[in-house]
């Protein structure tokens, strides 16, 4: 079973193991074009599933919100042995306006998941996609230096390899979004913990592909490169556009979550993203968006950052990586942005 089937984590978990022959259970009720609009919306990717699997693939249309409708859907499956839970709210400006969607989403949907997992599939492996933004600003805290295109962090514990699942979630600024998602990433350790479920936990940092429907306000590789094709202005919020995001592409993610699978824990909890392996500022990304596209990009500054946003961030992997060797992250920065415009560069073109 994938949650948020049609979004960019999910659609690769969906090709992932539907190509094996598993039959996927889908849900998806295409809460993304409520949340940005009718360039987010999932209709294409779900017919794209439909067709390309159409004996392992089933569409749900549902909402995770309706605790009636997830029990039944899960009373109806057998033999479920996986719940990727990739469903979600995920962005931070967005939450603010509607905090009980947000919340209901976020938290709820994820406590009526876990629920019927435990009274219906409770030998499931369930992996939660949660987000680095559990941690609040609490990052913006470490000793930090300004260099020419980025902000660094240059000494103390996390300087070498990132930040560790050791960094402290409590008094710290989250936004509503990271609250909500940290209500829900602490429940999915609880149902491991507490009732022996094999619950696993990854905090992503800026995950990404080649399919992501980026907008605006989430999604930031995908609509920079967007606007680096069809000639849209960017905006850049705060810290000089020199904030560090450390960039995953969901193929890597999913890779994870099968090694996860194999060997399932209780209430895991991993950080996850590009590591050092894979990361850059803003203004960076916005010179390689330059480099592969040979255009000049519009961008604009704005001095007010988004409410807990990161200045720096680099996910330390090296736990996930001791617990799953065999695991590693194969495509850095400008991998993933050649292959963002490839895919989508003759659409943009002409949109634009």
């Amino acid at each position: 079973m994938v949650t948020g089937a049609g979004g960019l984590v999910g659609a690769e978990t969906v090709r992932h193991f539907a190509a094996q022959g598993y039959r996927v259970l889908g849900l998806d009720n295409n809460m993304r074009e409520y949340f940005f609009g009718p360039e987010a919306s999932t209709r294409e990717v779900v017919a794209e599933l439909q067709a390309a699997y159409p004996e392992e693939y089933v569409p749900l249309a549902v909402d995770i919100r309706d605790e009636v409708a997830v029990r039944r859907i899960f009373a109806e499956a057998k033999g479920l042995e996986l719940v990727v839970h990739a469903a979600g709210q995920p962005s931070h400006d967005w939450a603010a306006r509607e905090p009980f969607t947000d919340f209901g989403v976020n938290a709820t949907g994820t406590l009526n998941l876990l629920e019927a997992t435990r009274q219906y599939a409770p030998e499931a492996t369930f992996v939660f996609t949660s987000t680095n933004k559990v941690y609040g600003d609490t990052p913006n805290r470490l000793p930090l230096v300004e260099q020419a295109t980025r902000w660094e962090c240059v000494e103390g514990p996390f300087a070498a390899n990132g930040i560790d699942e050791t960094m402290s979630v409590d008094q710290t600024t989250h936004s509503l979004f990271g609250a909500s998602k940290l209500a829900a990433d602490v429940m999915v350790q609880e149902y491991g913990r507490y009732f022996g479920l094999r619950t696993g936990v990854f905090r992503g940092g800026c995950l990404t592909g080649p399919r992501q429907a980026g907008a605006e306000l989430h999604g930031f590789l995908a609509y920079l490169m967007k606007c680096a094709v069809t000639g849209r202005e960017y905006r850049i919020l705060g810290h000089k556009g020199k904030q560090v995001r450390d960039i995953l592409h969901c193929a890597d993610l999913v890779a994870a979550f099968v090694a996860f699978h194999r060997a399932p824990r209780a209430g895991a909890v991993y950080n996850m993203g590009g590591s050092r392996f894979s990361h850059c500022s803003l203004l960076e990304a916005v010179t390689l968006c330059e480099e592969l596209t040979g255009r000049h990009m519009k961008a604009s500054y704005v001095a007010t950052p988004r409410v807990g946003d990161h200045i720096w961030w680099v996910s330390d992997v090296t736990r996930f990586q001791a617990d799953y060797p065999e695991w590693q992250v194969t495509r850095n920065v400008r991998d993933i942005l050649a292959e963002i415009l490839e895919y989508h560069r003759a659409r943009w073109a002409r949109d634009g």
